[in-house]
């Protein structure tokens, strides 16, 4: 099934603003749908299209790389290997799952120079150490990250309604009223259940169930989970992926890796690095000091994680029992699940803000005369100022941190946000947000 995305329309801008100068390479972790929007992309966009699959591709299609000092043989060779006529100008080549053979990433450099040819290629993992090893990575190349579905993209392959018209409530600065609330939240539910991976999407579009949907969730896990195995035996990596949910529910300031793998490890930076390039979660990195600048002041050796898809994290929150039972989905959709959940909408605030291309930041600092502290839970630029945000499950509390941080950082600070599932209103100078809104808020519609 072929889902309406987002990132088209970046692939379009490259091929009219910059194809005939750089390559593209599309990363993102496995299962997102980089190859499927890539061939679509190539059947809409070009005359002819040539597509490499590196993960299974044979040995005489593979060879015709070793031909790259004389392109008029590579282009002869490529052409009868794969039966595909390819046009000057007019087609496109496409070397999927290039990390399993790099060599051709490297002569993209080379094929871009000669300029008869656009060249794509997608990639997970692409950046560990084995897949850029004895290369030279070219500077002819641009990159485009795919993320899971974010909720518009969900609700376009739905047909649940039109993002257009949340764009025009939060717009209003108004409360939405009670049964519209409850009826725009439990859509976003349903949202944060089914996960933007599109063979989960496809799933529920199918209208089965959602065992079903959760055992394609599984399949997915289960890939990557293999995946890590292959960069790193141990399991750490896999581990680290696994304890996500359990560490975000204990609400502390970092994530500790040595608590997620049961020792400490000289290693721990590289199954980081291996585990964040995989795309499959999201880091947020604890700055210091937000008056100055969020990346330039973060510490790297405090981060949060979050799953990269909350669909995947719902399903790692209970990867403990075989299958999910409905009675769990249902709950969850009917806002039944226990209140101590809120780290999973805290998940979903993470993957909201990765998609509109912020990067994750968190802040915390001591509270005077107390072993307690402050934490502001997201923060993203915004010109020269910086505005806080607050997840909550219910919306209700003090939200002491969010004061305190306006106080204490009142000439960085623009405004400050709760996000929930509680309807719009504005108090005490803070703007309180359905979730569902939270996009709107962060595209500063």
């Amino acid at each position: 099934m072929i889902f309406k995305r987002k990132a088209y329309q970046k692939l379009l801008e490259w091929k009219e603003k910059y194809s005939d100068r750089y390559s593209l390479l599309v990363e993102g972790a496995r299962r997102v749908g980089k190859s499927t929007l890539v061939e679509h992309f190539a059947k809409n966009e070009y005359r002819s299209y040539i597509l490499i699959d590196f993960s299974n591709a044979s040995d005489a299609v593979t060879d015709c790389f070793n031909d790259i000092d004389n392109l008029e043989i590579f282009y002869i060779r490529l052409q009868a290997e794969t039966g595909t006529t390819l046009y000057e100008h007019e087609s496109l080549i496409i070397f999927d799952e290039v990390q399993f053979f790099p060599k051709a990433r490297q002569a993209t450099k080379h094929l871009v120079k000669d300029g008869r040819y656009s060249y794509i290629s997608t990639g997970s993992l692409i950046s560990i150490k084995k897949n850029v090893k004895d290369i030279l990575i070219p500077s002819e190349e641009m990159k485009l990250q795919i993320y899971p579905m974010d909720y518009e993209e969900f609700l376009w392959a739905t047909d649940n309604g039109d993002y257009d018209i949340i764009r025009k409530l939060y717009l209003q600065k108004k409360p939405v009223g009670q049964l519209i609330n409850r009826k725009l939240m439990r859509d976003f539910r349903i949202y944060m259940a089914v996960g933007g991976m599109p063979q989960a999407v496809e799933a529920f579009t199918n209208k089965n169930n959602f065992e079903e949907i959760d055992r394609v969730k599984r399949e997915i896990i289960a890939l990557y989970e293999a995946d890590f195995k292959k960069i790193d035996t141990s399991g750490s990596v896999g581990a680290i992926y696994r304890a996500i949910p359990a560490q975000l529910s204990k609400n502390i300031r970092r994530y500790v890796i040595s608590a997620a793998i049961g020792r400490k490890s000289n290693r721990d930076n590289v199954f980081l690095y291996n585990i964040v390039d995989s795309k499959t979660v999201l880091i947020s990195y604890n700055t210091t000091d937000p008056r100055v600048s969020l990346s330039l002041t973060k510490d790297l050796n405090s981060f949060k994680l979050y799953a990269a898809d909350t669909g995947l994290f719902v399903t790692l929150m209970f990867i403990d029992r075989p299958i999910v039972e409905n009675d769990i989905y249902k709950k969850m959709l009917a806002d039944k699940l226990p209140a101590n959940l809120g780290y999973l909408y805290e998940n979903a605030a993470a993957q909201c803000i990765a998609a509109t291309n912020h990067e994750l930041y968190y802040h915390t600092w001591e509270k005077k005369n107390s072993t307690h502290y402050y934490e502001i839970d997201f923060m993203y630029s915004k010109g020269t100022k910086v505005l806080p945000i607050e997840v909550k499950s219910s919306g209700v509390g003090k939200h002491e941190s969010l004061k305190s941080f306006c106080v204490k950082y009142s000439k960085a600070a623009e405004g400050a946000y709760v996000v929930s599932q509680k309807d719009y209103k504005a108090e005490d100078g803070i703007e309180y947000y359905p979730i569902y809104m939270l996009p709107a808020l962060l595209m500063g519609e």
